[in-house]
């Protein structure tokens, strides 16, 4: 009786696809199972447009106002 005790590339290439997909569930349940960090509620640019709108002329300080609202839809 013969046995033949090489993987062909097919299997070696789906061996490799299974460990890796393997890797990505366990990093993901245990990106899921750490505890979250706390959110701020006021955002760290917030200092930063107040200083630029007051520097600026008032016509401007509309689009600044304009760019926080974007930035807070985004949050």
């Amino acid at each position: 009786m013969k046995t033949d005790s090489t993987i062909s590339g097919s299997e070696m290439l789906l061996t490799v696809i299974a460990i890796r997909l393997a890797v990505l569930v366990l990093v993901g349940w245990s990106l899921l199972l750490l505890p979250r960090q706390a959110h701020e509620s006021v955002p760290a640019c917030t200092a930063a447009l107040a200083t630029t709108a007051t520097s600026n002329a008032a016509g401007s300080q509309h689009v600044s106002d304009a760019a926080f609202d974007d930035m807070l839809l985004h949050d």
